[in-house]
Order: C-alpha cells, then sequence, then structure tokens
C-alpha cells in the first residue's frame, strides 16, 4: 500500500505532467505554422509538420500491412508513406478549407499503393485476368456442381475458344512463387523464407519420397492421361512447354492451356480440402 504522502506526490507529478502537455499544445498552435509555411516555405516547418502527422502514415500502413502477404514489411510501407505525406504537405490548399487529414490520408494510401505495384513484377493488367478466369471458375463450378469444360468458360467468358486459350496462357504467368515469400513455423513464431526451406536434391530422404508419392496421387486423381502426363513432365522430368507439344504430339499453345486449366482445377480442389480440415 502507497502512503498518503507518495500518493500526493504521485498526483503532483500527474498534474504536472499534464500542464506541461498542454502547455505544449497550446505552444504549437497547428494553424499558424501551417499559415506560416505556406508564406514562407520554411524547410523547418515543413518538417515541423511531417513530423506532427507521422503517426498517420504508420497508422495507415499497419492497416495495409495486414492483408498483405508475409514478405512485404512495415518499415517498407512507412518509407512510401512517408514519401506520400511529404508530397501531401507540399500540395496542400488552406483555402479550400478541407481538413489536412482528409487529404493526406489519400496521398500517403496512393503512395504506398503505388510502391507495392512497383515491387510486383506481374503486370496488373495480367493479374486482373487471372482473377477473372478465377472468378468464372468459380461460379460455374458451384452452379453446374462439377470442373467447368473449356467451351463452357469459353462462354461464360463471352469469347471464343482461340481467345480463351491466350487468356489462359497469359493468366499462368501469375502461378509463378516467390522463394522470397516468408512464411512462419506451425510451432513457434520463427519467420523462415521459402529458399530457406527448399529441398537438398541431393539427398534421399524416405520420408519425403513416401509425402511425394501421396502428393502425386492425390495431385492426379481425376486427370485424364493426358493431363497427367503433362504434369509429370513439367514438374518432375523439367520439360518445357514446347518439348512437351513435341513428346505428346500437341502445340505448345495447347499444352500451355491446359496446363493452366489443370492448375485451376486443382488450387479450387485444395481451397475444397482446406474447408473440410477446418470444418
Amino acid at each position: 500500500m502507497k502512503t498518503t504522502n507518495a500518493m500526493r506526490e504521485e498526483f503532483k507529478n500527474v498534474v504536472a505532467t499534464r500542464k506541461r502537455k498542454k502547455k505544449k499544445e497550446e505552444a504549437f498552435d497547428i494553424e499558424k505554422v501551417w499559415k506560416e509555411f505556406k508564406a514562407t516555405g520554411d524547410e523547418s516547418l515543413r518538417n515541423l509538420l511531417i513530423e506532427r502527422y507521422l503517426p498517420l502514415v504508420k497508422y495507415i500502413a499497419e492497416r495495409l500491412l495486414a492483408k498483405l502477404p508475409h514478405n512485404i514489411e512495415l518499415d517498407d510501407l512507412t518509407s512510401a508513406g512517408i514519401f506520400g505525406l511529404m508530397d501531401a504537405v507540399n500540395g496542400f490548399d488552406l483555402s479550400r478549407g478541407v481538413k489536412f487529414e482528409t487529404y493526406c490520408t489519400t496521398r500517403i494510401r496512393g503512395a504506398i499503393l503505388d510502391e507495392l505495384r512497383s515491387l510486383d513484377w506481374v503486370p496488373r493488367i495480367v493479374r486482373n485476368k487471372a482473377n477473372r478466369v478465377e472468378t468464372a471458375w468459380r461460379e460455374l463450378e458451384a452452379e453446374l456442381g462439377r470442373a467447368p469444360t473449356d467451351p463452357e468458360m469459353a462462354e461464360r467468358l463471352s469469347m471464343s475458344m482461340c481467345e480463351y486459350e491466350e487468356l489462359l496462357c497469359e493468366a499462368s504467368a501469375i502461378s509463378i512463387v516467390s522463394l522470397n515469400e516468408k512464411s512462419k513455423e506451425e510451432q513457434g513464431s520463427k519467420v523462415l523464407r521459402k529458399i530457406d526451406i527448399l529441398e537438398d536434391k541431393k539427398g534421399v530422404d524416405p520420408e519425403s519420397e513416401l509425402k511425394r508419392k501421396e502428393i502425386t496421387e492425390f495431385i492426379t486423381k481425376g486427370l485424364n492421361r493426358k493431363e497427367r502426363l503433362i504434369l509429370l513432365l513439367y514438374y518432375y522430368e523439367d520439360l518445357t512447354m514446347r518439348e512437351i507439344g513435341a513428346t505428346l504430339n500437341l502445340s505448345e499453345s495447347r499444352v500451355c492451356q491446359l496446363h493452366s486449366r489443370i492448375l485451376l482445377r486443382l488450387k479450387n480442389q485444395l481451397k475444397k480440402f482446406q474447408t473440410e480440415l477446418l470444418s
């Protein structure tokens, strides 16, 4: 238990702290600083304003980070957001009667999104095409109760078979995975990159071989002979699309189309499998 004198002393410290904080806030007249900065362009006043609104940058960056993959760093988003804040401070017009917080939020968010787009090696148009194909596949699968055929997909997307094949080939580029992507271990909080846990192909692990066999059986289940061969030749024999086409007497574009369709089907099968495990 605290003594009466100790409690009084603590109360005095709290009051004094509040007074100092209030005095500091009163000394920092934000409107006055804005007017003086816009009139003089003083760099020290600009830095003062940037420092004032830095917490807003961190807040926006943290909210965006919650929706992004683990390989994205908060510091990178914050740095991009600071550039957006600097532009907002320079471009803010006091005469428009808009709160600076409202104005700068859009600029900060835009700067962060621009930085994310610059880090994404996949062009935006390719990502949009992949999303379009995946959405159409899910809708048709739900309506039909089975995996849709290529003609059905082409009809849903209002395009010819030739156009649909080209779309699949372009959308398949998004399937590449970054080896720098980070993930957490199931037990513990240690963060690893995918490149850190790559299998050593020089060694033979019986457990890995067994798992590989099970995965192969799971992946090839429900596939016809031609689709099974495409997967095995591409992922296990490291053949190119052109080499697979020559082996199976198919065109390179046809192999690419079948490969994209198989990946799309497997992706939906895995989602169903995960849903069943969680339910």
